[in-house]
C-alpha cells in the first residue's frame, strides 16, 4: 500500500499592499514555499496594490512536510526585490477544515529570527556518577541551514543550554552543512528538573551573529526517552504579530489531501463497476452506478472528480466511450438546443480536462508562435472609445493626437493582422489534432445531430464542438497564456488588453456569429466582417475534424497519455559538465538545446542540430537544486546519474528564473519515478578545489549532506496516469454519498408509482438504480474492510518497532 499527499494552492488576489516604488505603486509577485523549498512563483504585476494572480498549483509532496508558505515581494529591476510581508500555515492549520482553507489572510512582517530551516542531528545521554547527574549532549551535524552571509553559506555553531550552564561548539566557516561530532558535558546543578535547549548561530566578526534555530527537550522527554537522530528547528517561542493594516492581505485557497492508495486488485470491483456502466446498453444509462456518482458529486467536486475520472478511463483505452456516455445522457436530458453543454456539468467538466490532459502539446503549437508575437510586438490597440488613449501617440512620438476613427482603423488593421494568422493555424490544424481529441468530437458530433434533426438546429452540432474547442480551450489560453503555460509571464496591461480584444474574437467565432450584434459590446462592431467572414472557414475545420476513421480500441491499457518517446519539456539551458579541466567557473556553461522524453535526456547545440548527446532516463538516481554558492549562479539544478559500472556522475543544467527550474526539476523526477535505487542524500553543492562546497568534506565519494526531494512535483497535463489513485479518488467521494445512496437502496417498491408521477422514473428505472445503489455499497464495505486491514497492519508494525539498526 502506498501513501499519497498532495497539495492543492491557489494564489488568488492581494489587496492593500503597501507601495514600494517611488512612483507610489509596487510590481507585487508572490513565492510558494513547502517547508523550505520554493515551489512556485507567481508571475509579476505591475504597478498594483491590488494584484489578481489567481494562478493554482498543485504540488505533490512527502508525507511528512511541515508548513506552507506565502511571501509576497516587490519585484525591482535593479538591486534586490523588496519583501513585503508573509503568511505562514502549519499542516495541522491546513487540515484543520476537509474543505481546505478559502480565505483573506493579513500579511505579517518577515522576521529574520523567525525565517529559520534545516535540521540537527543530537544524540543525548543522562548519566550518573558520584558527582550527580551529568548531561551529555553529541552535536553531530546539521544541515540545509538557511543562508545568512552574503556568500549564500553561513558560519555556524551551536550552543547548548541546561539550567543556568551553557557550552558552544567550535565554529565551522562557510558552511550550511556543519559536521561537529563534539560532545558537550554539563552538570545538573541544585534545583528543579531544567529542559534542555540547543541553538544554533551563524558566526560574524562585525556586529551581531544571526540566529539559525534552534529545539528544546522537556526534562520529561530527557528521562523518558533522550533525543537521537534528526530534529526539525524551529525559531523562537513569540507572540504572533498581526501587521495585516500596514502590510496588506492576501487572498488564497488551499487544501490538502492525503491518501493510502491499495493494492490494485483491491479498486478492481469498483472500476469493473464503472467500465460496465459506459459499455452497457444506452437504455440504461439513467440507471448506471457511473450515473449515481454524477447524482452525488456536487458542483464543487466535479472538477477533481472528471479529471480523475478522464485519466482512469484513458488507463483503460475507454475515454472515448466514457465521454459517449457522458454526451448521451446530456444530450438526452437537454430540451432547448442552446442550453446545450452550458453548464458545468460532468459532461462539460470531463470533456475540458480531456482536452487539456491530451491537447496541450496541440494547443501549444498552433497558438503559441502568435501569442509570443503579441507578447513582443507590444503594439497598441483599442476599438472601444470608452477606453481609447487618444494622447498617447502625441507622448511618444511628439505629433499630434490621432482622432478616435485614425485610432480605429488603426487597431482594426493590428487586430486582424493577428487574428488572420490565428484563424489561419486553427482550421489548418486538423493534421495535428490528436485523434483522441477528433474521435471524441466526432461523436459528440453524432449525438447531437441525432437529437437536434430539424434544419433550424443545424449549427448546433457545430456549437456543441466549437462550444469545447473554442470558448473553453483556445479563447482562455489566449486571454491567460500564463496558465496554459504558452508563456512564463503574465501580459503587462496593455498587451493583457490586445489579448483580451483577441480572446473576444476568437470566442465570436467559436459561437459562429450568432450573437454578433447583440449586448453591449457594440463597439466590437468594424471587427464584424472578418469574423463573419471566418465563420464559414470553422464549419469547414469542424467538419474535417469529425470526418475521422477508427475507433479507440477499447480495454487496451496505456500507461501514460503519451508514447514514451514524446517529448514533454524542450528549450535552451545552460550545462555544464562534472568536471570542466582549466575553465573559469562561468564560463564552463555552455547554452545547449535540451529535450527530455520518457526515454531520454538530449542536448545539441540547436534545435536543428543533427549531433545529440543523450542520457537514458533510466539512468537517472536524483534531481536537485544546486546552491547559488556552488558557482556563484541563481537557479541551477544537477542531474546525477548512474552508469553500467556503478560510477555516479552529475550533470549541471542552469534555468532562466525560478519557474523554469521548478517546471524541469518536476518534469525530469517524474519522468524517473520510476527508476530503481534512487539516491537518499545528495550534495546541493559542487566538488571544487577538492572539497564540497556544501559540506567541506574532502571526499569526492562522501555521502550526500542534504536528503532529496524526489517526491516534490508540480502536477500538470503530462503527469503519468495512476489507475489506482484515481480509483481511491472515486471512492473517497463515493463515501462522501453513501447517506444517499442508503436512502436510494431503501425507497420501499410501494413508492415507485408517486415517484414516478414526481420525477417521470418508471418503475423498471427505479429497480436499476436500487441495483446499482446495492452494489456501489457492496463495493464501498469492501474498500472499507481493505482500508481498515491495511491500518492494522501499519498499527502493528509501529507497536513492534524497528527491527534492525
Amino acid at each position: 500500500m502506498a501513501k499519497s499527499s498532495s497539495l492543492n494552492v491557489r494564489v488568488v488576489e492581494g489587496r492593500a499592499l503597501p507601495a514600494k516604488d517611488v512612483s507610489g505603486s509596487s510590481d507585487p509577485y508572490c513565492l510558494v514555499k513547502v517547508d523550505d523549498e520554493v515551489v512556485a512563483r507567481t508571475a509579476t504585476v505591475w504597478r498594483s496594490l491590488g494584484p489578481f494572480w489567481g494562478e493554482e498549483y498543485t504540488v505533490h509532496l512527502p508525507l511528512d512536510f511541515q508548513q506552507l508558505a506565502f511571501y509576497v515581494l516587490d519585484e525591482d529591476t535593479v538591486g534586490h526585490d523588496d519583501i513585503i510581508g508573509k503568511i505562514s500555515l502549519s499542516r495541522e492549520a491546513i487540515t484543520a477544515d476537509p474543505r481546505g482553507i478559502d480565505s483573506w489572510i493579513n500579511l505579517s512582517r518577515v522576521d529574520p529570527d523567525a525565517e529559520v530551516q534545516g535540521e540537527i542531528c543530537l544524540s543525548v545521554q543522562m548519566l550518573e556518577d558520584g558527582r550527580g547527574r551529568c548531561l551529555r549532549c553529541h552535536v553531530l551535524q546539521a544541515r540545509d541551514l538557511a543562508p545568512r552571509d552574503i556568500s549564500g553559506t553561513s558560519d555556524p555553531f551551536a550552543r547548548v543550554f541546561w539550567g543556568s550552564q551553557s557550552l558552544e561548539t567550535s565554529t565551522i566557516k562557510k558552511t550550511r552543512f556543519p559536521h561537529w561530532d563534539e560532545v558537550l558535558e554539563l552538570r545538573e546543578m541544585p534545583g528543579a528538573p531544567s529542559p534542555l535547549r540547543v541553538e544554533l548561530w551563524d558566526w560574524d566578526m562585525v556586529g551581531k551573529n544571526d540566529f539559525l534555530g534552534m529545539v528544546e527537550f522537556s526534562p520529561k522527554t530527557l528521562q523518558q526517552k533522550p533525543p537521537n537522530g534528526w530534529f526539525r528547528l524551529l525559531p523562537f517561542p513569540r507572540a504572533e504579530e498581526d501587521s495585516g493594516r500596514n502590510l496588506g492581505a492576501l487572498r488564497v485557497k488551499v487544501r490538502l489531501i492525503e491518501d493510502r492508495v491499495l493494492p490494485s486488485q483491491c479498486y478492481q470491483p469498483l472500476v469493473e463497476l464503472l467500465m460496465e456502466s459506459v459499455l452497457g446498453p444506452a437504455e440504461e444509462d439513467t440507471a448506471s452506478p457511473l450515473a449515481l456518482l454524477e447524482e452525488l458529486t456536487l458542483g464543487d467536486c466535479r472538477q477533481d472528480l472528471a479529471t480523475k475520472l478522464v485519466k482512469l478511463f484513458l488507463g483503460r483505452g475507454l475515454a472515448g466511450p466514457f465521454l459517449d456516455y457522458l454526451t448521451r445522457r446530456e444530450v438526452a436530458r437537454t430540451m432547448d438546443p442552446n442550453t446545450l453543454f452550458r453548464s458545468n456539468s460532468l459532461a462539460s467538466k470531463s470533456m475540458e480536462q480531456f482536452m487539456k490532459l491530451v491537447g496541450m502539446p496541440y494547443l501549444h503549437e498552433v497558438l503559441k508562435p502568435m501569442i509570443s508575437r503579441v507578447f513582443e510586438e507590444k503594439k497598441y490597440m483599442e476599438l472601444d472609445p470608452c477606453k481609447m488613449d487618444l494622447g498617447r501617440t502625441r507622448r511618444i512620438s511628439f505629433k499630434g493626437a490621432p482622432s478616435e476613427e485614425q485610432m480605429r482603423e488603426t487597431s482594426l488593421g493590428l487586430l486582424t493582422g493577428y487574428l488572420g494568422p490565428i484563424v489561419d493555424a486553427i482550421v489548418g490544424s486538423v493534421g495535428r489534432c490528436p485523434p483522441a481529441m477528433r474521435l471524441a468530437f466526432k461523436q459528440l458530433h453524432r449525438r447531437v445531430k441525432e437529437r437536434f434533426p430539424k434544419p433550424e438546429h443545424q449549427d448546433v452540432k457545430y456549437l456543441a464542438i466549437s462550444g469545447f474547442l473554442f470558448l473553453r480551450f483556445f479563447a482562455p489560453a489566449i486571454l491567460t497564456p500564463k496558465l496554459f503555460d504558452l508563456r512564463d509571464q503574465h501580459a503587462d496591461p496593455q498587451t493583457s488588453r490586445s489579448l483580451l480584444l483577441l480572446a473576444k474574437a476568437v470566442q465570436s467565432i467559436g459561437n459562429l456569429g450568432q450573437q454578433l450584434g447583440q449586448g453591449k459590446e457594440l463597439w466590437m462592431a468594424p471587427l464584424h466582417p472578418f469574423l463573419l467572414q471566418s465563420v464559414s472557414r470553422v464549419r469547414d475545420f469542424l467538419d474535417r475534424l469529425v470526418d475521422v476513421d477508427g475507433d479507440e480500441e477499447a480495454g487496451v491499457p496505456a500507461r501514460a497519455l503519451f508514447p514514451p518517446s514524446a517529448i514533454v519539456r524542450e528549450g535552451y539551458l545552460l550545462k555544464r559538465k562534472e568536471e570542466p579541466a582549466g575553465l573559469a567557473t562561468r564560463f564552463a556553461f555552455k547554452k545547449r538545446y535540451v529535450w527530455l522524453s520518457g526515454e531520454t535526456l538530449s542536448f545539441s547545440k540547436s534545435p536543428e542540430w543533427q549531433t545529440r548527446h543523450s542520457i537514458p532516463v533510466s539512468h537517472i538516481r536524483a534531481v536537485e537544486r544546486v546552491d547559488e554558492g556552488a558557482f556563484q549562479l541563481p537557479h541551477v539544478m544537477q542531474v546525477v546519474t548512474q552508469d553500467g559500472a556503478g560510477a555516479l556522475h552529475t550533470t549541471y543544467l542552469q534555468c532562466k528564473n525560478v519557474n523554469e527550474l521548478n517546471q524541469w526539476l518536476s518534469a525530469l523526477r517524474k519522468a524517473s519515478a520510476p527508476n530503481p535505487d534512487k539516491l537518499a542524500t545528495c550534495h546541493p553543492g559542487a566538488f571544487r578545489s577538492a572539497r564540497w562546497t556544501c559540506c567541506l568534506q574532502a571526499e569526492r565519494s562522501a555521502a550526500g549532506c542534504s536528503r532529496t526531494h524526489s517526491a516534490v512535483t508540480l502536477g500538470d497535463w503530462s503527469d503519468p496516469l495512476d489507475p489506482d489513485a484515481e480509483a481511491q479518488t472515486v471512492y473517497r467521494q463515493l463515501l462522501l454519498g453513501r447517506d444517499q445512496l442508503r436512502l436510494k437502496l431503501l425507497e420501499d417498491s410501494n413508492m415507485d408509482t408517486a415517484l414516478e408521477a414526481d420525477t417521470g422514473a418508471c418503475p423498471e428505472v427505479l429497480a436499476r438504480q436500487r441495483a446499482a445503489a446495492a452494489r456501489l455499497l457492496e463495493v464501498l464495505a469492501d474498500l472499507d474492510r481493505a482500508h481498515e486491514e491495511f491500518q492494522q497492519q501499519e498499527r502493528e508494525k509501529v507497536a513492534l518497532g524497528p527491527l534492525g539498526p
